[in-house]
């Protein structure tokens, strides 16, 4: 029998985010926008309402791996801050999922299993080292320092790698700090991995939101335009692009036998994802839509990081950061009198107190050792939502904190 130890960030969210009145400041997704929102956003307003386009298809399974369209629309993504010379990822290098999740569990369930070594970044979502683990796989954590920034080290990679090691797990931008690994460490990563032909996974969910980048500093490009074969990623719908509704996700690879192997893998799991998902979601990354939908998103972000800065600077006394660059998370720890805070009992009390949720760091990101007395807020909701949430948060800490 296979042991996977319980998934804590999303037992939490089930077990609290429908509370009665709840101000969920721990949603990891941009602010939802609905299908008609969608089209207010298009730059072609000749263009059909998604769902008109599929209103009279009977509703067969559809295109097993994805439309053409979907897979085409998502492999130019991979375009983005890419160099000149890359050459484009073809749309049957992508395989669309029911989510990034299931886009993740795939590649694990393909590529690793009992003898084999992988290497994941930490913290970060806990799919990431316990599927892997749940197969048989030995896991060795590669824990992301405060001092760094939240930046891996690939000086350290030396001491963690082994003769057997199958895989390395990256997150950019990383869940739940909101750092972003830039393009001269992933390009040392990839000179590291391929010299040692070790396959690269980077979940890109919360990839293209770097908002909120030092100036002159440039957006990281894709893990796959580096000119090494063995990579893949996985992304979504849900985060960067607020449509986390729609249940669509991918995983894409330069390697044609690595797709294969996650096609056949996928048949056992998923026969194909809804027509009417795969519809929204082409519409949404389509040219006329795509870069208005990312511009709001990213203008939200920014917004709320402001706020949310504000914030932890007005009570730096007792809440401390490091700041985003990226992403849709942050993860702030909180002190009283001095001493850290049980972020669980924090958490509750909170909910308890303010109806605000927020989601407890060490538990669900630190196997309840690591990052205490923090909490990982979600801050790209809608604004007037943080902005009371932030409110309550602040007299919350007046009263009990200070």
């Amino acid at each position: 029998m296979v042991k996977i130890e319980p998934f804590e960030v999303e037992q939490w969210m089930d077990r609290y985010e429908l509370t009665p009145g709840v101000l969920n400041i721990a949603e990891t997704c941009a602010a939802s926008v609905s299908i008609n929102e969608l089209v207010d956003l298009s730059k072609d307003k000749a263009a059909p309402n998604p769902l008109t386009t599929v209103a009279s298809k009977k509703l067969t399974y559809g295109a097993i791996l994805g439309s053409q369209t979907l897979r085409q629309h998502v492999a130019s993504l991979f375009e983005r801050a890419a160099e000149p010379t890359t050459p484009s990822l073809p749309s049957e290098n992508v395989i669309i999922t029911q989510g990034a999740i299931s886009a993740n569990f795939l590649l694990f369930y393909t590529l690793v299993g009992p003898g084999d070594h992988v290497i994941c970044v930490y913290p970060t979502y806990q799919q990431l080292y316990d599927v892997p683990k749940s197969l048989g796989a030995e896991v060795s954590l590669w824990k992301l320092k405060e001092e760094n920034g939240y930046i891996p080290d690939i000086s350290e990679l030396e001491g963690l790698v082994r003769p057997n090691t199958k895989l390395i797990v990256i997150n950019n931008p990383n869940n739940p700090i909101g750092s972003t690994t830039p393009k001269s460490v992933l390009a040392s990563l990839v000179s590291f991995a391929s010299a040692r032909d070790i396959t690269i996974l980077a979940d890109e969910v919360y990839s293209p939101l770097y908002h909120s980048l030092s100036p002159g500093e440039s957006a990281p490009p894709s893990i796959l335009t580096f000119g090494y074969s063995k990579t893949v990623t996985t992304g979504s719908m849900s985060k960067a692009f607020a449509l986390a509704g729609l249940r669509v996700g991918w995983v894409a690879s330069r390697d044609p036998s690595i797709i294969k192997a996650i096609a056949h893998a996928r048949d056992y799991t998923t026969i194909s994802v809804s027509q009417l998902d795969d519809a929204v979601a082409s519409y949404a990354l389509s040219p006329a839509v795509l870069p208005s939908l990312l511009e709001r998103n990213i203008q939200l972000a920014s917004t709320n990081l402001g706020l949310l800065s504000n914030f932890v600077e007005r009570y730096s006394n007792v809440c401390s950061w490091v700041r985003p660059t990226a992403g849709t998370t942050a993860l702030i720890q909180f002190k009283k009198k001095g001493e850290l805070v049980k972020d669980s009992e924090f958490v509750v009390d909170l909910l308890e107190k303010t109806k605000i949720l927020v989601m407890p760091g060490s538990v669900c990101f630190g196997k309840g050792e690591d990052f205490k007395g923090t909490v990982r807020v979600g801050y790209v909701c809608h604004t007037e939502v943080l902005s009371e949430g932030l409110e309550k948060l602040g007299r919350y800490i007046e009263e009990y904190l200070l």
